[in-house]
């Protein structure tokens, strides 16, 4: 019969006593840099708007997939820069990687540009890691990270034009020599050729910044001022692991609207109604002072500091 995850806990105790550290290494370095730590909601009227999002229901609430919402509206209201370690929910299988409940660190600095959230996040993982970490199988340096736009990315691991055949399936499918699936358009291609040639190669000798997505693939960042056709977010990669997510924020109530509408409607065909648009976030966004935020999966992070090849490990009690 196998263990249960308390019958576990005295061989996973070293990995936790250095998650534990971990966490009080994050909260010594934002309050040295000025911000605030905040709780908000975990039940929340609309856990967020991507197409294939899974929420967890809870009650006549759902249990919230990211506290972006919550913290944004802090932003709107005053807050001033601010930073929360936030238990998340998302309804995807455990995989070596993920837990549907798991543990997000997430922050927003005040006209912050990408280049300047960058250099923090990454000083943030030089203070909290060794030099060189090594997970899953895979060593990277903390040095001096790689910087790769997906456009770039794509050129080089795809041989596609990912910006050029934007919204065009036939036409990116005939660049990569990739055969098209059945009801498969072009976002559901441009991810599988992330996941499948893309990302393979990312974060692995140097950690990878992932930089200027195309605008369909970043529903809350802003469009970059040099080229419409891109948003200004990122993605970090480090030992072949996604680490975190970052966005310089949209800061425009109606073109925030029209994405979440083109977004839900989407959703909507393919799984049916869910919740009710949140209205009071829209108003928020109005609000916002110029900022960058990111999210970043602090478990994972854990599985860096220790070395853990599973997510379960680095978990108090991993239920499934």
């Amino acid at each position: 019969m196998s263990s249960q995850p308390w019958q576990t806990l005295p061989d996973r105790m070293a990995l936790l006593r250095r998650r534990n550290l971990l966490a009080a290494g994050v909260r010594a370095f934002f309050t040295a840099r000025g911000y605030m730590e905040v709780e908000t909601p975990y039940a929340v009227p609309a856990p967020g708007e991507e197409v294939h999002l899974r929420a967890r229901p809870a009650g006549d609430r759902w249990l919230n997939t990211s506290p972006e919402f919550s913290m944004k509206k802090l932003l709107a209201g005053g807050s001033g820069p601010i930073f929360q370690l936030a238990r998340v929910w998302r309804e995807e299988p455990w995989s070596e990687t993920h837990a549907p409940e798991f543990t997000m660190l997430e922050w927003y600095d005040l006209h912050a540009d990408m280049g300047a959230l960058m250099g923090e996040t990454f000083a943030l993982l030089q203070a909290l890691l060794p030099p060189e970490v090594s997970c899953r199988g895979i060593a990277t340096r903390l040095d001096e990270p790689e910087f790769l736009t997906v456009a770039e990315a794509f050129a080089r691991y795809v041989g596609a034009d990912v910006l050029g055949t934007a919204g065009d399936a036939p036409a990116l499918a005939a660049q990569a020599g990739a055969k098209l699936r059945e009801g498969e358009d072009w976002e559901d291609l441009f991810f599988r050729l992330m996941l499948e040639r893309v990302e393979p190669y990312l974060g692995r000798e140097r950690a990878t910044f992932l930089t200027h997505w195309p605008a369909a693939q970043a529903a809350l960042a802003r469009r970059a001022p040099e080229d419409a056709r891109v948003a200004e977010r990122f993605e970090l990669y480090v030992c072949g692991i996604e680490l975190a997510n970052a966005f310089v924020e949209l800061t425009d109530t109606e073109e925030q609207r029209a994405r979440f509408e083109e977004d839900r409607a989407r959703r909507h065909a393919l799984y049916g109604e869910d919740w009710a648009l949140d209205e009071d976030f829209l108003a928020a966004v109005g609000e916002l002072p110029a900022c960058a935020g990111i999210a970043l999966g602090f478990d994972r992070l854990a599985m860096l500091a220790t070395g853990a090849r599973r997510i379960a490990d680095v978990l108090w009690l991993p239920e499934r």
